[in-house]
C-alpha cells in the first residue's frame, strides 16, 4: 500500500512539472507501467489497459523517431458562403509502421501529459509552418496543449518559422483545448497575449466540453471558438442542445469571437446553425480530412 501511495505521489509530481513545461524522464511512464503489471497488484482489464497504453506509447515514440507524422487537412467553411473555405485544420496523423495510420484520439490523450506530448506538438507546428511556408494563400490550424507553453522545442520551431517567413504569423491559427487551457488559464492568457502581438490568432477548441470558468474566457482573449461536437451532431432534432448552442453562440459573439460548429455531419445541421447565426461550420459534410492538401487538387 505504501509504495503503491509512493508510485501516486511519484506521478502526481511529474504531471506538475508537465504543466509546467518542465522536462520529464521519457523511461519513467514506461517503467512505472511495467512494475505495476508485473506487481500483480492490479486487475486482469487494469493491467491490460496498461500494456495498451504501453503499446501505444512505444508506436509514438518509434513514429516520431522516424518522422512517420504527417497532417491531415479539413477544411473549415464560411456558413454564409459554403462551400468557401475560410481556413483548415492540420490534424497530427502517424504512420505505425505497418503503414496503417493512426489519428490523434487514437494517441493523444495517451501522450498528452508526458514528454511525448510535447514532441507531437513540435511536430505539428513544424509541419504546419512548412505548408504555410509553402502556399502562401493558406490559412492553417495547428492543435498545441497549455503543457507545450514555454517548451524549448515548440519554442524554437515557432521562432524559426516566423524568422523564415514573418508572413506566416498572420495565417497561423493555434488550437487549445478548453480541458488544457484551464491547466494554467494566468501563463494560457500572458502566452496567447504576446504571441498575438506577431499576428497568430487563437482558437478554444472543444468549448463546452469541459469546466471553463466565465472569468477566465473573459480574460482570454480567443479569436475563435470551436463549439464541440457533442452538442452539435444531430442537433436539428435535439432541442436541448438547440438552446445550448445558441447560449454558447451568444457568448462567444458577447466577447467578439468568431464560432464555428464541429462535427457537422448533415444537411439538416448545417441549415439550422447557418439560421442561428454561427459564423463556420467543420465536419464531414464540408470534406474529411485528407493527407493530400486540398488546396493543391486540380478542379475537376
Amino acid at each position: 500500500m505504501q509504495s503503491t501511495r509512493a508510485r501516486q505521489a511519484a506521478d502526481d509530481a511529474d504531471a506538475g512539472r508537465a504543466a509546467e513545461g518542465v522536462f520529464v524522464d521519457r523511461n519513467h511512464h514506461d517503467d512505472w507501467l511495467r512494475e505495476t503489471i508485473l506487481s500483480g497488484l492490479d486487475s486482469p482489464l487494469s493491467s491490460a489497459c496498461a500494456l495498451q497504453e504501453r503499446d501505444t506509447l512505444s508506436a509514438v515514440r518509434r513514429a516520431l523517431d522516424n518522422n512517420d507524422a504527417t497532417l491531415a487537412f479539413q477544411p473549415v467553411v464560411d456558413a454564409r458562403h459554403a462551400p468557401r473555405v475560410a481556413f483548415y485544420e492540420g490534424l497530427i496523423r502517424l504512420n505505425d509502421g505497418s503503414g496503417r495510420i493512426i489519428p490523434a484520439r487514437e494517441f493523444i490523450h495517451t501522450c498528452e501529459t508526458s514528454e511525448l506530448g510535447r514532441l507531437i506538438d513540435c511536430r505539428a507546428l513544424e509541419l504546419g509552418l512548412r505548408a504555410l511556408q509553402q502556399n502562401p494563400s493558406v490559412r492553417l490550424s495547428i492543435n498545441m496543449s497549455a503543457r507545450s507553453i514555454g517548451y524549448p522545442c515548440w519554442t524554437e520551431t515557432l521562432e524559426r518559422g516566423l524568422a523564415a517567413d514573418p508572413s506566416v504569423g498572420e495565417r497561423l491559427i493555434i488550437e487549445i483545448t478548453e480541458a488544457s487551457a484551464m491547466i494554467m488559464p494566468d501563463i494560457t492568457c500572458v502566452f496567447m497575449e504576446r504571441m498575438q502581438t506577431r499576428g497568430i490568432s487563437f482558437a478554444l477548441d472543444d468549448f463546452g466540453a469541459g469546466y471553463t470558468s466565465f472569468r477566465y474566457l473573459k480574460d482570454f482573449y480567443f479569436d475563435i471558438i470551436k463549439i464541440d461536437g457533442q452538442f452539435i451532431n444531430g442537433i436539428h432534432r435535439d432541442p436541448d442542445n438547440r438552446v445550448l448552442t445558441e447560449a454558447l453562440i451568444s457568448i462567444a459573439r458577447h466577447f467578439d469571437m468568431f464560432t464555428v460548429a464541429e462535427s457537422v455531419e448533415r444537411g439538416e445541421d448545417a441549415a439550422l446553425l447557418l439560421a442561428m447565426g454561427i459564423d463556420c461550420m467543420q465536419g464531414h459534410y464540408f470534406g474529411a480530412p485528407s493527407s493530400i492538401p486540398p488546396w493543391t487538387r486540380v478542379p475537376r
